[in-house]
């Protein structure tokens, strides 16, 4: 997908989101603990958690709230999950591919959960490998552009894992492979350039372009997936317009 069309995507699925703090916020402490367990509790040792913990920070998740998700994915307090990922494949409205990520302490309420939103918003699971093959997973990071310029991002950033950096509108997009979105958050950081936004995405080898009431049904499917605890993220192929974006945020 491209730059402009992912980065427009991701402005109108964070404004969607801010309506649900409360789910948002959990997600984010899912995450925290997911990356202590998996890579220790020392956020100067574990880039993932140090990046999670940035993310919780910037969404204004209470300090609290992050160090108990810290410790208990550390083991140094009692209460945490067993945290499973699983993905869901599956077609939505007009032919739309959908990857649905979970995360999830019951695999059995989670697949029934994606299963009922996807039976009432005209989406179809399908098997794995369905849709997968349409998609490759990438790292990113979104940073404002402010008195920026091209080269002085990729002088910051080609040395540490960057592959792409693209402009859309005010802000810069740097694609990386997924273990590099920490090292090019700390590029970043030593020259004091803030960052709007980083994570991993799916990233579709072919669109599917939407107009106004088509994207309006897919986007209807999306909430309901994310309406679920153990829905961490949604990926399609759909292709929207600038004027469809600024349609679906109005």
């Amino acid at each position: 997908m491209a730059g402009h069309s992912k980065w427009a995507t991701t402005k109108h699925k964070k404004a969607a989101n801010d309506k649900k703090r409360s789910k948002e916020w959990a997600k984010l402490v899912k995450n925290i603990e997911v990356a202590a367990r998996t890579g220790g509790g020392d956020p100067a040792g574990n880039p993932t958690l140090d990046d999670m913990i940035k993310k919780a920070k910037k969404a204004s998740v209470p300090g609290d709230n992050i160090e108990r998700a810290r410790k208990r994915g550390a083991g140094e307090e009692e209460g945490g999950a067993n945290w499973e990922q699983t993905t869901y494949e599956g077609y939505g409205p007009n032919g739309v591919a959908m990857l649905i990520e979970c995360l999830t302490d019951n695999r059995n309420r989670a697949a029934a959960e994606v299963r009922t939103a996807m039976n009432k918003n005209n989406g179809n699971l399908g098997e794995s490998g369905s849709v997968s093959y349409l998609f490759t997973r990438i790292g990113y990071v979104v940073i404002p552009k402010g008195d920026l310029e091209e080269d002085d991002v990729l002088a910051a950033v080609l040395e540490d894992g960057a592959e792409e950096v693209t402009l859309n509108g005010e802000f810069f997009e740097i694609v990386c492979q997924p273990s590099d979105v920490p090292n090019v958050r700390q590029a970043l950081e030593k020259e004091n350039i803030d960052v709007e936004d980083s994570g991993i995405d799916f990233r579709a080898s072919v669109q599917v372009p939407l107009e106004l009431e088509d994207a309006k049904k897919v986007q209807k499917l999306i909430d309901a997936l994310e309406d679920s605890d153990d829905v961490q993220d949604v990926h399609t192929n759909m292709e929207l317009s600038d004027e469809v974006l600024a349609e679906l945020n109005s």
